[in-house]
This record gives structure tokens, C-alpha cells and sequence, in this order.
């Protein structure tokens, strides 16, 4: 017998597999590489070989311009994003994907954050959902229903013109009414107010399932700094969660202070990975930088009416206490629901986004 993932492979669909870049910018039956020679950004390159060869393998975002990437009309889900946008401002790429002519994006997120490298520097992940590739390639996992429509777009706050690669692979076909919409959310606050929780996603209102975390923590005192809890707060819980969890590296399927013989160990697996520690440089870098994610592809969170999520920041301080942290903290949340996002929470402004 088949498991689960191969007996998928193995029926034969009705669907449709389509595939939107810069060489095909609908996604429609045999509109691949059709770029007239002196229309394309690699028009030079391919001066030699004319029409049909790679005369257009991407774009170029001009300063503060924000370019729908795909337009795709009829019910689907998209299957794979892979997305490169070369050196630059990671944080300041801000991705956005509406749902079924949604005003409001269900998906709203500098891109390197996204795609779970949120400090502006490349770290390897092998992760189910989520790979980062040599070199700087982004690749994202999560299957991505739509009904009637599905907009992706990406806005250049960066300041200068931008190179962005790209292919998102989608199928055309009925979508089971069980399906949810895929949301994720950004949030960043430095310094984190001291005694405060971070609150990683809030304000969710009606059924579906959180999926996944990710979080680029930047510490801004010595010692230890994850031993604080995360927290599900759903269906109506009041000051206490539901779901409580034992300390930031067991959340992040590690243990004891992600240590080995004295040093912070990096780790990259299908579901969770402390993939990145930036360290200090002895001179002008002085915090230590870390990025984390957790992905609840066996082990969603179900909820039925709302969903709250928060996380401690703690370390130790004299005589064996917690000491409440004041650090540097952005995060992406990730989950499913019944609906697509009603309205959510501004994003920061750019001097906000900056890592600094």
C-alpha cells in the first residue's frame, strides 16, 4: 500500500498544473517564452539566439512600485512559490496574496520573513514547507486554495530598482468546501516593553487551524533568552490559554538551550530548525541574532471561533530568577481559516522594519 504522499502522486486528477513568471506572465496554454527578443530584461544576452530562447527570465521592480505578480482567475490552489530577489532589502519586499477579490490581503509580509529568513542574510532550511536554497533562492510549500481568484503581489520600498526571479505553480480545479485560506501574519516590535508578552497573532475570528511559526529574535542582554512560553488562547479563553507551552526552544522542537559543548547548535528538519545564529563580530555587531520556525504540518492547531497567540521572552537574572527581556523580536504566523482575512493590523513603516 501506498503512503499517504505517494498514493496523492499516484491518482491521476482532473486538474490543471499552470505556472506564472516572467516568461509566462498569465499562466496561459502556450504563452510560455513568447517575449518579443527586444521587449525582454535579457534581451542582450540572448541577442545571439532570437525569439523563444531565455529572453525575458525576470523583472525589474522600480523604487515604491508595487507589481502583481499573478492574476490568476477560477478556483484552484496555488502549489509552489519559488522567488529570488537577488542581493537587497529582504524587509523591505512586501509580499501580499488576496483571496477571491478580497480587498484586504490575507497575506501580508516582507518576503524575506515569509520565507523564514527574516535577518537579511541567507541560511540554508530543508523544511517541508519552507527551503532556502544556495544561492538565496526562496521556496515555499504551503498549498494555497482559492475559490474565484487569487492575486499575488510585491511592493519595493527599498529605495533602488530591484531584479526579481520568479515561478508560482498553481493547479486549476474544484476546491473541496473543507478547504481554508492560507493567512500570514507579520509583526515586530523592538524593544519589547518590559513585563509584556510578544503577541504573534491576534483578532482571528472563525474556524481553522494555525500551521506554523516563524521568528527572527534579536537579544539585547547576556545569558540565556528563551525561556519563556508560548501561549494558544482560543474559542473564548479569557486570561488563561488553552495550550500552554514549556519553554521557546522545546516550542522549537529543541532542547536545553539549542547548546552543544558551550555553543548555540544550528538545525534544519522537515518540521522545526533553529536555521540561523548571527554572532557577535567583536566590534560593531554586538547582539547575537537568531531565526527560528516550527511548522504544525502533523500537529495543527484546531480552533472553532477565535485564536490569540503570544510568547514569552525570558532569561535569568540574579539568584535563580526570570529575568523579563526587552528584545528585539519580529515574527511570521501562519494558519488556515474558514474565510479570507476581514481586516488585519497595519504594517510597520519602514524605519520600523529596519534591522538596524
Amino acid at each position: 500500500m501506498f503512503n499517504r504522499d505517494f498514493d496523492h502522486l499516484a491518482c491521476i486528477s482532473p486538474n490543471v498544473t499552470r505556472s506564472i513568471s516572467p516568461e509566462n506572465l498569465t499562466g496561459e496554454p502556450g504563452q510560455g517564452a513568447r517575449t518579443p527578443l527586444g521587449q525582454g530584461t535579457a534581451r542582450s544576452a540572448a541577442r545571439d539566439l532570437g525569439d523563444g530562447w531565455k529572453v525575458n527570465p525576470y523583472l525589474i521592480l522600480a523604487p515604491d512600485e508595487d507589481r502583481t505578480l499573478a492574476d490568476i482567475a477560477g478556483s484552484g490552489s496555488i502549489r509552489h512559490i519559488w522567488l529570488t530577489p537577488g542581493t537587497g532589502d529582504w524587509r523591505n519586499l512586501i509580499l501580499r496574496i488576496f483571496w477571491d477579490d478580497s480587498p484586504v490581503p490575507s497575506v501580508e509580509c516582507p518576503v524575506g520573513d515569509f520565507f523564514a529568513c527574516g535577518w537579511g542574510e541567507y541560511a540554508q532550511i530543508s523544511s517541508l514547507a519552507v527551503c532556502l536554497n544556495p544561492g538565496r533562492a526562496f521556496n515555499c510549500y504551503w498549498t494555497m486554495p482559492f475559490r474565484t481568484r487569487c492575486r499575488v503581489t510585491l511592493e519595493n520600498r527599498t529605495g533602488k530598482e530591484v531584479a526579481v526571479y520568479y515561478q508560482i505553480t498553481y493547479e486549476l480545479g474544484e476546491v473541496p468546501d473543507s478547504a481554508g485560506y492560507f493567512h500570514a501574519q507579520f509583526n515586530r516590535t523592538n524593544p519589547l516593553p518590559y513585563k509584556q508578552d510578544y503577541v504573534l497573532l491576534d483578532g482571528v475570528e472563525g474556524s481553522g487551524q494555525y500551521v506554523g511559526t516563524y521568528m527572527a529574535w534579536g537579544v539585547n542582554n547576556t545569558g540565556w533568552w528563551g525561556e519563556g512560553e508560548i501561549k494558544f488562547f482560543m474559542d473564548g479563553d479569557g486570561a488563561y490559554p488553552t495550550i500552554c507551552g514549556t519553554g521557546t526552544e522545546d516550542y522549537f522542537c529543541g532542547s536545553y538551550n539549542f547548546d552543544v559543548n558551550g555553543q548555540y547548535t544550528v538545525f534544519t528538519t522537515p518540521y522545526s530548525g533553529l536555521a540561523q545564529v548571527i554572532r557577535p563580530d567583536g566590534a560593531y555587531r554586538s547582539q547575537t541574532r537568531f531565526g527560528l520556525y516550527r511548522w504544525h504540518i502533523t500537529d495543527p492547531i484546531r480552533f472553532r471561533e477565535s485564536l490569540r497567540v503570544t510568547i514569552q521572552a525570558l532569561g535569568w537574572r540574579s539568584g535563580g530568577r526570570y529575568l523579563p527581556l526587552q528584545d528585539d523580536i519580529a515574527s511570521v504566523a501562519f494558519w488556515y481559516q474558514d474565510r479570507p482575512c476581514a481586516k488585519r493590523k497595519p504594517l510597520p513603516s519602514k524605519d520600523e522594519l529596519e534591522i538596524i
